[in-house]
């Protein structure tokens, strides 16, 4: 305890209980907010998130600006993923939303620290659920590198089809990056087997 404040040790630390938007068995889903500028900063500064998503270095406070800009976007939504604990392990985002086409892209990037444990599917499987269940769309897509094996792995998981590929159309490291294009259809949602996120 802090004879001074009163405020026992690590109290300040804390952070507030988040409010989640969705939930799922494993993960839940709460909304980005400003705050989360420098959180969001550090996973994207990782190299290997830079390699698989093309992203150019930018300041936190470039990042911060651009987390306010598109939280007044109306055409997309934008989540941390967060363990049942609350702990913030990446970012899911539905982009593009277009209501009378029924089409949207999705995004998706773990902390390097929680990859390869199934998150990625879950959180992929609950904003799909959201984007399906809740919302009016007919057609999500998705684009990562051709050599993003975990990603390709992640998008097939959760039932997206691979339509081909744009060649060449990413520039990285010197290198240009063929990209894949994928997409999951409401059909081929409702056509899935595994429980639905508001079933958790």
């Amino acid at each position: 305890m802090n004879e001074d404040s009163g405020i026992a040790e690590g109290e300040r630390d804390e952070e507030p209980e988040r409010r989640l938007a969705w939930r799922a068995e494993s993960v839940g889903l709460a909304a980005v907010d400003v705050d989360d500028a420098e959180l969001l900063h550090g996973w994207r500064s990782d190299p290997v998130a830079a390699h698989e998503f093309g992203l150019w270095p930018s300041s936190l406070t470039a990042l911060r600006e651009r987390v306010e800009r598109d939280a007044d976007d109306d055409c997309r939504d934008d989540y941390l993923v967060l363990l049942p604990d609350g702990t913030p392990i990446g970012h899911i985002a539905l982009t593009g939303q277009d209501m009378v086409d029924g089409t949207a892209e999705v995004e998706l990037m773990l902390d390097p620290r929680h990859r390869g444990h199934g998150h990625g599917t879950a959180a992929l499987d609950a904003l799909v659920d959201l984007a399906f269940g809740e919302l009016p769309l007919y057609r999500l897509v998705a684009q990562t590198h051709t050599d993003n094996a975990p990603a390709l792995a992640v998008l097939a998981g959760s039932g997206f089809v691979r339509e081909g590929v744009s060649r060449a159309a990413c520039l990285h490291r010197g290198r240009r990056h063929d990209i894949a294009v994928l997409s999951l259809l409401r059909p081929e949602w409702e056509a899935l087997t595994r429980p639905r996120a508001w079933d958790a």
